[in-house]
């Protein structure tokens, strides 16, 4: 088994919060992160995918597709976007790290098996010091 990483930048503003609190009631849960003014984050992405080496081509999928699905599916939704308002696969879930990380799971699963391609790890990291793995 081989497994091939990407790493793709995006820049996103959110705020972590439930629609049916108050105000109040977010900021006790999410503190500073449920600010209704919004913040962002210069977030880092790393998609890892599995497969079987093919021996004739000498990979299981080509990194140059694997970029293109990735920016297409989730980087054209995120970058320099509010998450909350305008990303349709964070619809109707809180803005946190872990639901991007499953949301982009959820968006990348199907066209990355298209590929021959078996979604292994979806990485996201917020700052240098926080992130989280997802592996399905």
């Amino acid at each position: 088994m081989i497994y091939l990483t990407r790493r793709e930048r995006f820049s996103a503003a959110h705020r972590m919060f439930r629609s049916g609190l108050s105000d109040e009631e977010n900021n006790k849960i999410y503190g500073k992160c449920s600010n209704p003014l919004w913040h962002g984050h210069n977030y880092v992405l790393k998609v890892t995918v599995k497969g079987e080496l093919d021996p004739d081509i000498g990979y299981f999928m080509n990194a140059t597709r694997l970029k293109e699905i990735i920016n297409e599916k989730v980087i054209v939704k995120l970058d320099h976007k509010n998450m909350n308002l305008e990303t349709d696969f964070m619809a109707g879930r809180v803005a946190t790290t872990e639901s991007l990380a499953m949301a982009i799971w959820d968006e990348l699963k199907a066209p990355l098996a298209a590929e021959g391609a078996l979604l292994h790890c979806v990485r996201v990291e917020e700052t240098e010091n926080n992130y989280v793995e997802y592996y399905g």
